[in-house]
């Protein structure tokens, strides 16, 4: 993956990658050895691919991971998400790390600081999805209707932003840095195995990023 350091991923996000639907790209440069170092504490691979405390879907143990950067306010991020799902469970061999990088106004940030305290009570996907699944942009209230209906306990959910709130705002601290790292300008924005995908992809590009991902894992 561009900019891992450790288990002999030598690629870094100076290099220009071959990106499926997008060309050959630049991930980016670095114009000085101190923002050089500061990236590479930012984009190891534990902190990208293992965060204990960001969601996971998709198969948990599968020889390929997607890296996502969404917004659940963000259209092509909810027109995107299906097809998405569908690829991963396709496969059957795909590891979806889910990003919460809320860039698109304060009801954004309030929506991934939900979505994250959900998981305290294991219903973070639930959470996921009903907020991905309108067509019109999210308010608060209209936030707390669909989780109620997803079944989240709102009364659960309330203490855990209160009593998690250093917890939930490290994470999107993490998401954010690292998608800055990889410069990134908007969502989505994925890395698939060693490559870097900053858009919207079909599900032919999906599966043939993932393709060629799994034979770069291979040299």
């Amino acid at each position: 993956m561009a900019g891992f350091r450790n288990k002999g991923l030598v690629a870094t996000r100076r290099a220009a990658l071959t990106l499926i639907g997008a060309g050959a790209l630049a991930a980016g440069r670095i114009t000085s050895a101190r923002a050089a170092a500061a990236d590479d504490e930012v984009l190891t691979e534990a902190k990208v691919l293992r965060d204990p405390d960001v969601p996971v879907a998709g198969n948990p143990d599968g020889n390929i991971s997607i890296i996502e950067w969404s917004d659940y306010n963000c259209p092509y991020c909810r027109k995107l998400e299906p097809e998405l799902r569908q690829v991963v469970q396709d496969d059957g061999k795909v590891r979806l790390v889910m990003k919460d990088w809320p860039i698109l106004g304060p009801v954004s940030v309030t929506a991934a600081r939900i979505a994250l305290a959900a998981k305290f009570q294991n219903k973070y996907h639930q959470a996921h999805d009903a907020m991905m699944g309108v067509s019109s942009r999210l308010t608060e209230p209209r936030i707390n209707e669909l989780l109620a209906a997803a079944g989240v306990d709102m009364d659960r959910l309330k203490r855990d932003l209160t009593d998690r709130a250093k917890d939930i705002d490290a994470v999107l601290k993490r998401n954010n840095e690292q998608a800055e790292a990889f410069g990134f300008s908007g969502t989505p924005s994925f890395i698939v195995g060693k490559y870097r995908v900053p858009g919207v992809l079909s599900m032919t590009e999906f599966e043939q990023v993932i393709a060629d991902a799994r034979k770069a894992k291979m040299n």
